[in-house]
């Protein structure tokens, strides 16, 4: 199960993980955009549902869909987010509650849903994309943004602390710039930001791993930083 995962990083993971042999389950908000992301997958065994973060009934509405069609769950990847570039001064609390609820909620949501299939899978795999803004902060720009992905970092580490004896397995994805159409306004070469491609790449790699090779996080920078 890949949420927003009919563009950017969500349709490239995808894209990596049919290519893998998966059953791919796809969530979005836009179900045909989702639908017309699955036509572009190089295999049938796909499905797609409505996955929208702010309908708090929407998770387990899709975990259910995914296991009618393919009986369990063994993998999550939380990609669908938000984000948010008010500055700390303009923030309130529309804005912090839309955060929380895309960012914070609407996965742990999702994982609740899904944790019995991953349960009985016996090697469950939880991938949750974060941000490297959830390991450091650089700048005034998008505080709010930098608050719900540290949040997003603590249910992470608390899902492997709490899924471990299942067989479950949990990583957050922490890049950098990313190159898709959530950073086209910065006005960044794209060519020298991280790319889709090798995001999915190490998706790929860490869901396929043993039990006994778990990665907790996975920073992912493509500008020289101190703590990466």
């Amino acid at each position: 199960m890949i949420s927003g995962a009919n563009r950017g990083i969500g349709l490239a993971i995808a894209r990596r993980l049919a290519a893998d042999g998966y059953q791919l389950s796809l969530g979005g908000r836009d179900r045909d955009a989702v639908e017309a992301a699955a036509a572009t997958l190089p295999t049938d065994a796909v499905t797609t549902g409505r996955y929208d973060a702010a309908d708090r009934s929407s998770p387990a509405e899709w975990v259910a869909a995914t296991v009618e069609r393919f009986s369990g769950v063994d993998v999550v990847v939380n990609n669908a987010g938000m984000l948010d570039r008010t500055r700390v001064e303009d923030l309130d609390d529309a804005i912090l509650d839309e955060l929380w609820e895309v960012n914070l909620k609407a996965p742990l949501r999702l994982v609740q849903a899904a944790l019995p299939h991953l349960r009985a899978s016996g090697r469950g795999r939880i991938v949750n994309v974060s941000s490297l803004s959830g390991k450091r902060v650089k700048s005034p720009v998008s505080p709010g943004y930098a608050i719900s992905k540290f949040a997003l970092q603590g249910l992470t580490h608390s899902l492997r602390m709490a899924t471990w004896d299942d067989g479950i397995r949990v990583t957050a994805l922490c890049p950098g710039f990313v190159s898709t159409d959530m950073t086209a306004e910065l006005g960044l070469d794209v060519d020298q930001m991280v790319q889709v491609d090798d995001l999915a790449a190490l998706v790929s790699t860490v869901i396929a791993l043993p039990n006994t090779a778990s990665v907790a996080e996975l920073l992912v920078a493509c500008q020289l930083e101190a703590s990466v």
